[in-house]
Order: structure tokens, then sequence, then C-alpha cells
């Protein structure tokens, strides 16, 4: 079934509120700005173009014509000079051109391998958009991480160097702080080039550069894929997937070919019909091979049949031709179908792998918090060392960094396996939008108080 996604969009966003830079308000920028849905645009108008030219080799063709001669005759028993003028109109109606029509079914169907580009890139605009905006958001929290896991690390360094300076610890601990404040710097600064690198990427879709975004709320459901059948899934997929509807069209469209190529044996049939006048002055002598003066109207009506003998064997290298293109279409569609089969259920599978995965970090956390004030309390009586503690430091902000990414692998990978299945629409980023709130607790919140992940009201 084909469909415009666009169409109805505007509807859709304005009722949308406009309150900071969300993901509805992304998409609207990367719309009118990012020149690859443009350009599948202007090449599907441009298809579309091509097969009106080549409907047009089956319609009437009308013309007029215009003639003027001057003739000098000398020869025996004539002496003549004259100007002679003809004009007129000339229809010619193809009857029977086999080549013609075949070669205008495959324009319709590379308008239709066109049209699927264009919603194929529609539908990979939206996945482009919702991965940028989602990627910078995932890199922020990693600074974010970085920056608490530093600050943290700082803390114990100098309180170790305050401890060995009253003589309470030895100075191999003082070196293993400072040596995890050192770590922990370089990849705090390795999270902000990266937060920068995402940014970079996102304006190159919007054309503009932003530092706010809207998060996700906390309370952002990650359910499983409805129906929870993979195979269904699949069956969609290879139903309604838009590289696979191209990959059709381009086979028919090559199937086809091969027949405009062997309809290069057949004859064709023409009819033509003209009305003209011709206009004689300056005759100076009539003879039986001499026109007269004065004005002549003709109006012809023909049938024009051409039968192909012999073509150098151009014909029958053409028919080889489109038989291994014909060959090319089919295995690529093959390839394709196969592709979009394994990653549909490998989306699947990995969605429900992402809902598990959040699901155990979300209690990781709580455990990981739970775990760093007692190492923290250990620390504070002599029964734990630092390099327990930092351990501690890290494992913490490495489960809230964890968990952040497994809900955004979730939301990306959903929208993945709708694109896989036809089925990814702007809808689904309106609805993904509804979810996102410039007041959501990041991953900082989670960070200073370990029972915001518990909290139902966030």
């Amino acid at each position: 079934m084909k469909k415009r996604l666009l169409s109805g969009l505007v509807g859709l966003l304005a009722a949308q509120p406009a309150l900071s830079l969300d993901l509805v308000e992304t998409y609207e920028k990367a719309l009118s700005y990012d020149s690859g849905i443009a350009t599948a645009q202007a090449r599907f108008e441009s298809q579309q173009a091509s097969s009106d030219i080549s409907q047009s080799a089956l319609l009437p063709q009308i013309g007029a014509y215009g003639d003027a001669q001057h003739i000098d005759i000398d020869g025996p028993n004539q002496d003549n000079s004259y100007r002679e003028l003809k004009y007129g109109l000339q229809l010619t109606q193809p009857l029977f051109r086999a080549d013609a029509w075949f070669r205008y079914d495959a324009s319709q169907f590379q308008t239709d391998s066109a049209r699927a580009q264009y919603n194929l890139a529609q539908q990979q605009l939206i996945l482009d958009v919702a991965t940028a905006y989602f990627n910078v958001l995932r890199a922020q929290d990693t600074v974010m991480t970085s920056q608490a896991t530093e600050a943290a690390i700082q803390r114990q360094y100098e309180q170790a160097q305050e401890r060995f300076d009253v003589g309470l610890i030895a100075i191999t601990e003082v070196y293993e702080a400072r040596a995890s404040y050192d770590d922990s710097r370089s990849l705090r600064i390795a999270a902000e080039n990266q937060a920068n690198i995402a940014k970079e990427q996102l304006a190159r879709l919007t054309g503009e550069y932003t530092n706010e975004l809207e998060n996700l709320r906390q309370n952002f459901p990650l359910g499983s894929p409805e129906p929870m059948d993979p195979a269904a899934w699949e069956m969609t997929a290879l139903e309604q997937n838009w590289s696979i509807q191209s990959a059709m069209y381009d086979l028919n469209a090559s199937e086809s070919g091969l027949k405009q190529a062997k309809a290069g044996h057949y004859p064709t049939l023409d009819l033509s019909a003209s009305y003209g006048k011709s206009d004689v002055h300056g005759v100076e002598q009539n003879t039986p091979q001499s026109p007269r003066d004065g004005e002549t109207t003709q109006g012809i009506i023909a049938l024009n049949l051409k039968v192909p003998l012999y073509t150098g064997g151009g014909t029958q290298a053409g028919v080889r031709q489109q038989r291994s293109l014909v060959t090319v279409a089919e295995q690529s569609l093959n390839t394709v179908r196969r592709d979009v089969r394994v990653n549909t259920r490998s989306l699947f599978l990995t969605i429900n792998n992402n809902i598990e995965t959040a699901s155990a970090l979300e209690r990781t956390i709580i455990s990981r918090r739970s775990a760093l004030d007692a190492t923290r309390a250990g620390y504070d009586v002599g029964t734990r060392n630092i390099v327990e503690v930092l351990d501690a430091e890290r494992a913490y902000y490495v489960a809230l960094r964890d968990y952040a990414n497994a809900r955004y692998d979730y939301v990306i990978n959903m929208l993945q396996l709708k694109q896989a299945a036809g089925t990814l629409s702007p809808r689904d980023l309106i609805e993904l939008n509804n979810w996102l709130s410039a007041n959501a607790p990041g991953i900082e919140a989670l960070a200073n108080d370990k029972e915001t992940l518990k909290d139902p009201t966030l």
C-alpha cells in the first residue's frame, strides 16, 4: 500500500505545544533543512516526469510543417523557373508499438520504486533525528556521570591527602587516589568532546546548535513490542518494508525492460494523416512536367508498417543484457528480504533485552549506592581502604550511565523496528515527544538521590 508519510503532518505538529526545543521541533527543523529528504523528493519528481515522457510516445503527435522552394529547370524542350510554398498539419498516432508500451510500463514501475525510496528517506530522517537527539542526551549524561565521578574521586583524594598528612594512612593510598583522580579527569574530557561531536551531528540535520533538549521522564514505560511475536513483525516487514517494496518495483521494471528488448523483433504500425496547401508562382512555361500556377490542397491518410528484419545483432544482444539485469534485480530483492528478515528479528530480540537490562540496572543502581555508602562508612572506621572506595564510586556511576544508555537504546531500537516493519511515521515521534519534559530529572538527580528511581510521580 502506497502512503505518503508527510501528508497530514502539519496538522499533527500544530497540535503540539511549543515550550522548549523538543523532539518534534527538532524534526520540523530537519524537514526544512536536511538535503537528503530534498534529494529524495526531487528524484521522485524527476522519475514522475520521466514516466510522462515515456507515455508521450504512445499518444498522438501533431505538428505543423512548411516548405519554401525556388526551382529552376533547364533541359530539352523545357526552360522553367518558379517558386513553390507548401504548408499544413500532420498527425501521427502509433497503433502498435510494443517497445513503447513496455518502456512505459517500466517507467511506471521505476516511479513506484522512486516513491518507495522517498518514503524510505522520510522514515530514515525520522530515525536519524531521533538517534541524533538521544545521542546528545546520552553524551550529556555521560558528561554528568564523568563530572560526578571526578568530583567524588577528587574528594576521596583530598581526604586521603589529609589522612596521610596526619599519619593515618600510607603514601600508597594517596598515590592510588591521585591516579584514579587523573583517570577520571581524562574520561571527563573525552566525554565532553563526545558531547560536542553529538551536538555537531544533530546540527548537521537541523542547521542549528542547541544546548537544551528535553529529556525522557523517569516514568517513561519500556513496553514490549506489540504483538509479542517476532514472526508477526517479520511478516509485516516483508509486506510493508519500503526497501523491499522498492526492490520489487525494480524487478518489475527490469522484467518490463526485457519485454521491451524482445519487442525489437516486432513490427510497428502507425496511422498518419496530413492536410496541407501548395502555392506555386512564376511558372514561365507549361510543360507536361511543369506544375501550374495557383493554389492546391491535399489531404492524406496512411498506415505505415515497418518490419525489422536484421539490426546487426543489436536486438539479440539487448535481450541478453536485459535477462542479466533481471537476474541482478531478483538477487537484489532476495538479499534485501533476507536482510530485513534478520534485522527485524534481531531488533525484536534486542528490544526485549533492553527492557530486561534496564530493569536489572535500575535495581543495580540502588545496590551500588548502598554498597558505596557502606564502603565509605567502612573507610571512615578503618575497615575499608581507599581502593575499595574508589572502585565503589566508579561502579555506582557506571551503573547510572548504563541505565540511561539502556533506555536510550530501547527508544532507538523501537524506532528501528518500526522502520524495518515499514510502519514508522511522524506520529511515533509525537507519541514519544509526549514523554519528554524540560523538568525531567536527569542522571545527576539519580546520582544525588537513590530513591529517585522509585518515585512514581517523576
